[in-house]
């Protein structure tokens, strides 16, 4: 417990799944926590507030920070969690399939870090915390701008990471093999199969797993780390 005491974390992608997990972990363990979604949401765990926030927007992005520096005087923590999958193979693509997915999986991260890092040079530091998936670093058949998109992410963190080391902040990729989620369960079950069936655990991960992940990332057990990949996937891209 108290692993975050002191701490402001702002959370994206928080009104259920990973992000709703993440969320309430952060705030058992003594953080002010900021949820955001593009939706109400409720029932958080106690020190949470929860704020709008479509995080392909510019305009939003400034918003939500600027209410959250101006009330809590800082950003410690930024995971950014939001995201959407489709699976659209690259000759199927439509520009605008392709933009909205890139809109959030990719531009949502890259205003969030343009955001929150200047506070953080400010206050002298903090953490960021990317989620990426497995298949930002491996594929399979279709998806072709997720896999694009969570790629993408992970490089930009490392990116990140080098740029700022120096100021204390730090950033790294979170990349969570087949988690069981409401986005999980509204996919195609032979899909969930077949990912399962990959995993050499043999089942679903649990989001308290990858929250859990999180939570090193963003306590200061994890003060040398920075630029790194913490894979969370029952052992999925160990083959």
């Amino acid at each position: 417990m108290n692993r975050l005491q002191g701490k402001v974390a702002l959370v994206t992608g928080a009104g259920r799944g990973i992000g709703r997990t993440i969320a309430d972990t952060f705030a058992r363990e003594g953080a002010t926590v900021i949820a955001t979604g593009r939706s109400e949401a409720n029932g958080f765990a106690d020190g949470v507030e929860y704020h709008r926030l479509d995080v392909s927007s510019d305009a939003d992005w400034a918003r939500v920070v600027g209410e959250v520096t101006g009330r809590h005087g800082r950003v410690d923590v930024l995971a950014n969690n939001a995201g959407v999958i489709a699976y659209e193979s690259l000759h199927e693509l439509t520009v605008e399939s392709w933009q909205q997915v890139v809109a959030i999986n990719q531009t949502g991260v890259w205003l969030g870090m343009r955001e929150v890092v200047p506070h953080m040079q400010r206050t002298g530091g903090g953490s960021i915390i990317n989620v990426s998936s497995i298949w930002g670093s491996v594929a399979v058949a279709g998806a072709h701008a997720y896999h694009a998109t969570k790629g993408a992410v992970r490089n930009m963190s490392k990116s990140a990471a080098i740029t700022y080391a120096r100021e204390n902040i730090r950033v790294n990729s979170l990349h969570p093999g087949f988690i069981r989620t409401p986005l999980t369960e509204a996919q195609d079950p032979e899909i969930n199969e077949f990912v399962i069936g990959q995993t050499p655990m043999g089942r679903a991960g649990d989001p308290q797993e990858v929250a859990n992940g999180a939570l090193f990332l963003a306590s200061d057990e994890s003060s040398f780390v920075t630029g790194s990949e913490l894979v969370v996937d029952g052992g999925y891209l160990a083959q």
